[in-house]
């Protein structure tokens, strides 16, 4: 009963988060995260031109060759510019992004993550960027298993988060 009552209070945040419809923005900001999926998808939002820059986290830095060659080397009509979060995590994510908007005076952005963090990402990002933030998800086939480990892994995040001060 216990994991059934878990598994529905998590439905509407991890498997049916809220998603924005998208906008042209001044970033397209891709959070780090298992699986490739979303650096390509942000790419393509970048090529149907949703933003003029798509700015990459890549928390594990040089160790990621695809993510280092990706960033040094400009293939695209856009910018694509890569940083190594510290913390390499979501909230670091946030405290570069405030850094970014600040420095770029960017007054929105589209980020992408994968449908399980949404809602987290929405929470902690909101608490460090005042501008519009439009949430994208980007295509993953995840299992059941991995469904339950994010279940628990995102709730112990957002627990974190709400103990940690906002930018």
């Amino acid at each position: 009963m216990a994991i059934f009552l878990i598994g529905a209070a998590g439905f509407p945040v991890y498997v049916t988060p809220r998603l924005d419809e998208l906008r042209p923005a001044d970033a397209i900001v891709v959070l780090g995260g298992n699986g490739y999926e979303r650096y390509p998808y942000a790419l393509e939002l970048a090529l149907q031109g949703y933003a003029p820059r798509v700015v990459v986290s890549n928390p594990a830095g040089e160790q990621d060759i695809w993510l280092t060659d990706l960033c040094s080397h400009q293939r695209y009509t856009f910018t694509v510019t890569c940083f190594s979060p510290e913390p390499a995590t979501t909230k670091g994510e946030a405290e570069e992004l405030h850094r970014l908007a600040v420095e770029q005076q960017w007054r929105s952005v589209i980020v992408v993550t994968f449908r399980p963090h949404i809602s987290r990402a929405r929470y902690i990002l909101s608490r460090c960027f005042d501008g519009q933030l439009m949430i994208a998800e980007s295509p993953a086939d995840l299992s059941f298993e991995y469904w339950v480990w994010t279940y628990i892994y995102q709730t112990a995040g957002y627990i974190r988060a709400a103990l940690q001060p906002a930018c």
